[in-house]
């Protein structure tokens, strides 16, 4: 089992920055021996994926994120991040991390984000 534990949400105004968190715990040797994404959820809306670092370190996003947000990984940390800066309303949602592709571990909670204009 593999348990996900996103933190690191808040309130911010547009144009703020916020850095995410997502503690990885249970059955992974290490988190550098797979890819990662960071997904978010709005209200109403389909939740989607923003951000992925591969097994190798290369990264993607998608291209509403694209040069604001930044996805890394600590592998002593066990800890997944996103650095996200210039922030917009538009970027308020649930966020998520988990596996990029395939058989996803358990959701965790999600960490809030809220943008004001």
């Amino acid at each position: 089992q593999v348990q996900l534990v996103e933190s690191g949400g808040g309130l911010v105004q547009a144009g703020g920055s916020l850095r995410l968190s997502c503690v990885v715990s249970g059955s992974i040797f290490s988190i550098n021996a797979m890819g990662w994404g960071w997904y978010r959820q709005a209200p109403g809306k389909q939740r989607e994926l923003v951000a992925v670092i591969t097994s190798g370190g290369s990264t993607n996003y998608a291209g509403s994120v694209l040069g604001r947000f930044t996805i890394s990984r600590d592998n002593a940390r066990n800890t997944v991040y996103l650095q996200m800066n210039s922030l917009k309303p538009e970027d308020t949602a649930v966020y998520y991390c988990n596996a990029p592709a395939g058989i996803k571990w358990s959701w965790g909670q999600g960490t809030q984000v809220t943008v004001s204009s």
